[in-house]
């Protein structure tokens, strides 16, 4: 005897519940995952910088951090671990091996998952800053200069291109479901700092013409 209409329906809604339940736990594990990493990971980019020695989170960990990225005006913080594997991006953004150090020559490239700390990406313009504070301690800031919708293969950017430049990288679309071949990319260039010049040669561009004709 077949099952009946009420039955069938109810059957129906409970696997549903069942996959949203089950959707939802793996869901709030990633969060959770990517929380409490962060918390061992600033323990550890702490210990860095006062030792100046990589230091892993936990005993067991293949990458440590080399870096923090913020964005100041979303709120947002996260240590960088080495390398962009995918064990690496479940704790945090990881810095792709092979491309320069932030701050460096070249474009230095950052990714990370779009649900959890490169969320944020989403709401970024050109004009923000981007600041990265790396292992040896050095700041370098960096202004968004655009953002562009790549494929993972052809994405375009070139580690060794001229400049001091930053890309931060996520999957995309933000609210799919799942991993596609389409990437969103932030693109920044690092803000050159002004130095101002030394005070003897302050003083010196204030001497006489005839000084000045001897210097």
């Amino acid at each position: 005897m077949g099952l009946g209409r009420k039955h069938m329906i109810g059957l129906a809604a409970g696997a549903l519940l069942l996959s949203s339940g089950a959707a939802l736990a793996a869901g709030l594990y990633i969060d959770a995952k990517a929380l409490v990493g962060q918390v061992l990971l600033e323990r550890a980019f702490a210990q860095t910088l006062e030792t100046g020695e990589p230091t892993k989170p936990w005993d067991w960990a293949d990458t440590w951090p080399v870096a923090r990225v913020a964005a100041p005006a979303h709120n947002e913080s996260a240590i960088v671990l080495a390398g962009a594997s995918g064990e690496a991006m479940a704790w945090g953004p990881g810095h792709m091996a092979g491309t320069p150090t932030p701050g460096d020559n070249g474009v230095s490239i950052i990714a990370a998952h779009r649900d959890t700390h490169f969320a944020f990406l989403e709401h970024v313009t050109p004009g923000d800053d981007i600041r990265v504070t790396n292992a040896d301690g050095s700041e370098h800031s960096f202004r968004v200069t655009g953002t562009k919708i790549v494929r993972w293969d052809e994405s375009g950017i070139d580690p060794m291109a001229p400049g001091k430049k930053l890309a931060l990288v996520t999957c995309y679309p933000f609210d799919a479901r799942t991993q596609g071949p389409l990437r969103y990319v932030v693109m920044t260039e690092k803000i050159e700092e002004q130095i101002e010049p030394p005070a003897t040669l302050a003083a010196l561009n204030r001497l006489s013409p005839e000084v000045e004709m001897v210097r």
